[in-house]
């Protein structure tokens, strides 16, 4: 804070000293262009002068010509009386001529020297108007200078101005901010002290155990088993169930990717069978060679090569489970693996040579033309390559699987595990770009042979499912490439976990002994554990607690529940007072309807006995249907439900408490319901009043969250607003600062260059009105003779 206050200060004094040269810059050029106006005015009176001067000069002239002119008349008429008396006037027109030609001599002198005057004055003219032009528009560029630098120096002084007023605001908050670093200094050094003081107790405190630690390790510990890398391997690691689930994450992808390489494979070498046993001979039309024959047998054997290993890649998978601890001395099922891989490439190795004799043969056919035999060649040397990356890949595989098989610790140690992986993914990479290579050429092979003329359409069709198979391999060579270069960092850093202080595990029985360790361990653990007593969550009781002391909602929605509480209360008491006179209602009712039941069957039965009293065998019939419907039972219905019950009168009171017992029991039920609806009415509305409460709140802080993050944008986005004005302000002050002093130097050269022509053009000014002055006396002489002799000879003419 204190460096900004002092910068903010040396800008406001650089500022200020770079304001007053301005401010001597203008005022100086204000002096300058208020004496170059006072030397314009004394070029205007000089010019003036001079005209004025020639207009005399003019004038005299036009005088001295008449003159002329009239002394040319008078000689003339001389002339015409001289011829008159020739002899008398002999010496007077000898001095006539000595005097015309004296008089011609010198109009001709003075006509020369007007001439030549004339031709200066109009020079000078013309320059002196060039020169008046100049000086008028410089004086008007210095002017719009002057004007503009007027405009540029009050911006620079209202920018200063409020620079100024921004940084004493700046420096005010700048002191408040020292002010509560001090305050904020003074209570981190009084909590320096206080952790200082906890430090020391804590010091003691923990010397004190480390002691008591020792005693009791020296007294109860009787050897310490992490001194020793072979006793140390048997101690169980800290479990890492991410880096466990990780690596079987991992493992599942690896297992996708070999089951789509085994099915390509599976698939092209199904093909490559087919293909064999069509072209170029077909079996079904003619016998193809032994050594095609030889070729398809080891390629119908493909299943019991390729199939294993997915088998023992699944197997790896299962094996790598949440619970164990996955390093290579613990991966027993690699082995198998790395086996199975054995197993494929030794069946690569035995159908290698079979392949390549078959590629020959089919060059040295009659149907196989130049290109198709350049195919094959190259075909030829990509599956020796193919066979290559794979025995590479078998060889690192082995490798990887000697920690888990290898008893001695000299197997692979454990700083080779990043060579070897980085080594398989370049493999893998060198299997993706063969296996491009492979798809490449097999597809020109494919074209090729379909333009041969025997080509026949199971052909073309069993070269489509070679060229897809080869595309599925390609695609499954390089997922697989990709996923192991992107995750050879993690393949490296957590192979090499192992117990704390341990460099790594000895052997395999070690890390198998490590396992049932940690198993005996999870089991003891397990029983020791205890189940902790349920509870309210400190977080939850925490946010409870905010809930019911914050939120004034809660407290409107409790009365909100009151008060409907109260209204459904009275409604029920209504709906139970209702329910209670239709029952009483329903009561009467039934007791009518059984009366009635009861009048009418006795009154049916008396009268069937009267009417068929003559036929004594139907009378005994009706007797006895009568008695069966007086036996059988009788249906009532009510409110309630359906009751069976029989004409007897012996049964009637049964019939009435049962009835009584099943109302009663679905009165106390409706009661029973009744408190269970009304118990979940209170709870529903309680618990809608707390969504509803927590939705508000809820609301409420998503919008204070917005609001506090248009706030902070803006906020940053003044920051960078302001730092960008700030810096382009000070490079903009900076500019103007330097191109106005470079334009003060410049003005100051061109006024010293203006105030040296003025002066040379005041020494010139002078010179020609010395000169003028001159010619003009000069003039007034000749005149003055002129007429001398005029009147001399009108003097002599006179005599005469």
């Amino acid at each position: 804070s204190t460096v900004g206050v002092l910068q903010g200060k040396q800008l406001c004094l650089a500022l200020r000293a770079q304001n007053q040269v301005l401010k001597k810059g203008v005022v100086d050029e204000q002096a300058n262009s208020a004496s170059l106006k006072e030397q314009l005015k004394m070029k205007d009176q000089s010019l003036r002068k001079l005209q004025q001067e020639m207009d005399s000069l003019t004038f005299r002239n036009q005088q001295l010509a008449k003159r002329v002119e009239l002394l040319q008349d008078e000689l003339a008429l001389s002339e015409a009386r001289g011829k008159k008396n020739k002899k008398s006037v002999e010496s007077s027109s000898q001095l006539s001529q000595e005097q015309k030609s004296v008089f011609n001599e010198d109009l001709q002198k003075k006509i020369e020297e007007n001439e030549r005057l004339h031709i200066l004055f109009f020079e000078a003219d013309e320059q002196h108007k060039r020169l008046e032009a100049e000086l008028r528009s410089r004086l008007e560029v210095l002017e719009t200078d002057a004007a503009q630098h007027q405009a540029v120096v009050d911006s620079l002084t209202k920018k200063y101005t409020e620079t100024i007023e921004k940084l004493q605001n700046e420096k005010a908050k700048l002191e408040i901010k020292s002010q509560t670093l001090e305050r904020e200094a003074k209570d981190c050094r009084l909590r320096t002290e206080e952790c200082q003081q906890q430090l020391k107790n804590l010091q003691a405190a923990l010397g004190s155990r480390l002691e008591e630690s020792l005693c009791i390790i020296n007294e109860k510990v009787p050897f310490n088993d992490t001194r020793s890398t072979r006793y140390n391997a048997l101690n169980v690691p800290l479990h890492n169930r991410r880096n466990q689930l990780k690596l079987r994450d991992l493992a599942g992808q690896a297992l996708a990717f070999v089951q789509e390489l085994v099915t390509a494979l599976l698939n092209f070498h199904t093909y490559t069978e087919q293909k064999v046993q069509i072209f170029p001979v077909d079996s079904a039309t003619d016998t193809i060679s032994p050594l095609n024959q030889k070729f398809s047998q080891y390629l119908h054997e493909n299943a019991s090569y390729v199939r294993p290993l997915e088998e023992g890649m699944l197997h790896l998978f299962q094996s790598i489970t949440e619970d164990t601890v996955t390093v290579l001395e613990t991966t027993v099922k690699l082995k198998a693996f790395s086996e199975h891989l054995a197993s494929y490439l030794g069946f690569l190795r035995k159908i290698l040579p079979y392949q390549l004799k078959s590629l020959e043969e089919e060059c040295e056919s009659s149907l196989c033309t130049a290109a198709l035999r350049a195919r094959n060649m190259e075909l030829h040397r990509d599956m020796k390559r193919l066979t290559a990356v794979f025995e590479k890949l078998h060889t690192y595989v082995s490798l990887l699987a000697l920690p888990s098989k290898c008893t001695k610790p000299e197997g692979l140690l454990r700083t080779n595990y990043n060579f070897v992986f980085t080594n398989i993914a370049a493999s893998l990479h060198g299997f993706h770009d063969i296996l491009k290579d492979i798809s490449k050429h097999y597809s020109q092979k494919a074209t090729l042979e379909q333009e041969v003329p025997t080509a026949t359409q199971k052909l073309i069709t069993t070269n489509d499912c070679i060229l897809s198979s080869v595309a599925a391999l390609t695609n499954g060579a390089g997922k697989m490439a990709s996923f192991f270069s992107n995750n050879l960092d993690h393949f490296t850093a957590s192979l090499s976990y192992g117990p704390k202080a341990g460099a790594e595990f000895i052997s395999p029985l070690s890390a198998e002994c490590m396992l049932q360790y940690k198993k005996k361990a999870a089991a003891y653990m397990k029983a020791v554990k205890k189940p902790c007593a349920d509870s309210v969550p400190y977080e939850e009781a925490l946010a409870n607690r905010r809930v019911l002391l914050s939120s004034t909602e809660s407290r409107e929605g409790l009365a909100q529940q009151v008060q409907q509480s109260l209204e459904k209360i009275a409604k029920l008491e209504q709906e139970k007072e209702h329910w209670m006179l239709e029952a009483q209602l329903a009561k009467i009712k039934l007791e009518k309807e059984n009366q009635k039941l009861r009048n009418s069957l006795s009154g049916h039965l008396t009268e069937t006995i009267q009417e068929h009293s003559t036929l004594p065998n139907i009378a005994e019939q009706k007797k006895e249907t009568t008695e069966k419907s007086l036996r059988e039972p009788i249906t009532s219905t009510s409110l309630i439900g359906m009751l069976t019950v029989t004409t007897d009168n012996e049964k009637a009171p049964d019939v009435e408490s049962r009835e009584d017992l099943i109302k009663t029991h679905y009165m106390a039920r409706i009661a029973e319901l009744t408190s269970h609806l009304q118990l979940a009415d209170s709870k529903s509305v309680h618990f809608h009043a707390e969504c509803r409460a927590l939705a508000k709140r809820l609301s409420l802080a998503e919008k204070s969250k917005e609001s506090l993050t248009e706030e902070l944008k803006l906020a940053s986005q003044n920051i960078t607003r302001l730092q960008d004005e700030l810096m382009t302000t000070k490079r903009s002050y900076e500019d103007q600062l330097s191109m106005m002093s470079d334009h003060l130097c410049s003005m100051n050269e061109t006024l010293t260059k203006q105030r040296e022509e003025i002066d040379t053009l005041k020494m010139a000014s002078k010179v020609r009105n010395s000169e003028l002055v001159h010619v003009s006396s000069s003039e007034e002489k000749l005149l003055a003779k002129h007429t001398c002799g005029k009147e001399q000879t009108v003097h002599v003419t006179a005599s005469h």
